[in-house]
C-alpha cells in the first residue's frame, strides 16, 4: 500500500469518527444544565458515558474525560501508519508524569506526601513502569532522552534544590523530543505544527517571566529552540508592554494570533485570554489539512480537537460546581474541531 493509500484509509477512518466529537449544540446543552449533576447526566449520553457511572460522585469527572481522550488515542493508533504522529500528541503527558514523580520524590524526603494521583494514563510510558524505573534509578530504557535528563534533574536537586531549573531541563527535553518525532515523519506540515507549539510555549513563558521581573538576558534561557522565532528575538520584546508584542513579531503567524489579545491590567485575565488564543492558533495551523483526503496532519488535527473538547467540557463542569458566570465560561472555551 502506498503512502497516499495508507493515509487515505486513515483519514477516511478519522472522518467516520468525527460525528463522535461535540458540536455547538452539545456544548450549549452542557452550558444550559442547572447544575453539575445535570451536566454529568447530559455527558452520560455521549461518547464519555462509559466513564461515568451512576454511583460516581458528581465531582469526579476527570477520569471520564481522560478515558475519552485515551480511547481516541488508542483508536487512532490502531490504524495510523506512523506511530510518531500519535507519540507527538502523547509525549507531553510523559514529561508531565516525570515531573510528578520527581517532585513527589523531593517532597517525600521532607516528610510530604507523594502525589501520584496527579499522573495521567495519556503518556506513552505506563504509569506504574515509569514510577518503578525512576524510583529504582533504572533509567536506561526510558525513551525521549529521559535516561539522560532525569539524572541531570536529580543532580540539580542535590546541588541547588532549584525546581525551576529542573522544570526548564524537562521542558527543553520535551520540545527537543517533539521536534525529533516531527522530523522523523518527514512531513513539513507536522514539523510546522510542532514549531507552532514551541512558539506558543515560548510566548507563555515570556509573559510569566515578565510578571516575575526577569530581564531579557535571564529570560532567554527559559525559551526553547525549534520554533519559528529565535529565543533571543523573543526575549528582546519582553521589556515592552504586552500590547506591543503582537506588533513586534507581526512577521510571524503567532504574532498575528496574539495581536487580538488585550491587556486590561489584570494578569489572570490576560494569561487566560492568551492561553485560549494560543490554543486556537495551534488548531488553525492544522486547519488546511481538513481539505485533504490523505494529509497526515489530519491525525494531529483530530487529537488536538479532542483535547480542546475535553478542555471545554472540563471548563463547563468546573463552572457548574462553582456557579460561575455563563458568559465568563464562554470566554474560556477554545475553538472545537
Amino acid at each position: 500500500m502506498s503512502r497516499s493509500e495508507a493515509y487515505g484509509y486513515a483519514v477516511a477512518r478519522i472522518r467516520a469518527m468525527e460525528p463522535l466529537l461535540f458540536d455547538a449544540s452539545q456544548f450549549q446543552r452542557l452550558l444550559d444544565a442547572e447544575d453539575l449533576s445535570g451536566a454529568l447526566k447530559i455527558l452520560g449520553e455521549t461518547s464519555y458515558a462509559s466513564g461515568i457511572s451512576e454511583g460516581e460522585k458528581t465531582g469526579r469527572f476527570d477520569a471520564a474525560l481522560e478515558a475519552g481522550l485515551l480511547d481516541a488515542c488508542n483508536e487512532l493508533a490502531s490504524f495510523v501508519p506512523d506511530r510518531a504522529l500519535i507519540d507527538i500528541f502523547r509525549v507531553p503527558y510523559d514529561f508531565h508524569n516525570v515531573k510528578v514523580v520527581l517532585k513527589s520524590g523531593f517532597i517525600s524526603r521532607t516528610g510530604g506526601r507523594k502525589r501520584y494521583d496527579l499522573m495521567t494514563s495519556l503518556g506513552t510510558i505506563p504509569v506504574d513502569n515509569l514510577i518503578v524505573q525512576i524510583e529504582s534509578e533504572d533509567y536506561n530504557l526510558l525513551p525521549f532522552g529521559l535516561s539522560q535528563i532525569i539524572p541531570s534533574c536529580l543532580t540539580v536537586w542535590e546541588q541547588t534544590k532549584n525546581v525551576v531549573e529542573i522544570e526548564r531541563l524537562l521542558d527543553r527535553g520535551l520540545f527537543s523530543s517533539l521536534a525529533e518525532l516531527a522530523d522523523s515523519t518527514e512531513e513539513p506540515g507536522v514539523s510546522g505544527w510542532v514549531k507552532a507549539r514551541i512558539d506558543s510555549e515560548n510566548i507563555r513563558n515570556l509573559l510569566r517571566l515578565k510578571r516575575f521581573g526577569f530581564d531579557a538576558s535571564e529570560g532567554v534561557t527559559f525559551l526553547h529552540n525549534g520554533g519559528t522565532i529565535a529565543p533571543e528575538a523573543l526575549a528582546s520584546i519582553m521589556p515592552e508592554s504586552f500590547d506591543n508584542w503582537g506588533r513586534a513579531i507581526a512577521y510571524s503567524d503567532v504574532g498575528i494570533a496574539i495581536s487580538s489579545v488585550q491587556d486590561d491590567g489584570d494578569f489572570d485575565d490576560l494569561i487566560v485570554s492568551l492561553e485560549r488564543a494560543l490554543d486556537d492558533y495551534c488548531a488553525s495551523i492544522l486547519s488546511n489539512a481538513r481539505y485533504s483526503s490523505s494529509a497526515p496532519e489530519n491525525v494531529l488535527a483530530y487529537l488536538w480537537g479532542k483535547e480542546m473538547e475535553v478542555k471545554n467540557i472540563r471548563t463547563i463542569l468546573v463552572s457548574k460546581g462553582s456557579d460561575s458566570n455563563r458568559d465568563g465560561v464562554r470566554r474560556l472555551m477554545r475553538h472545537g474541531y
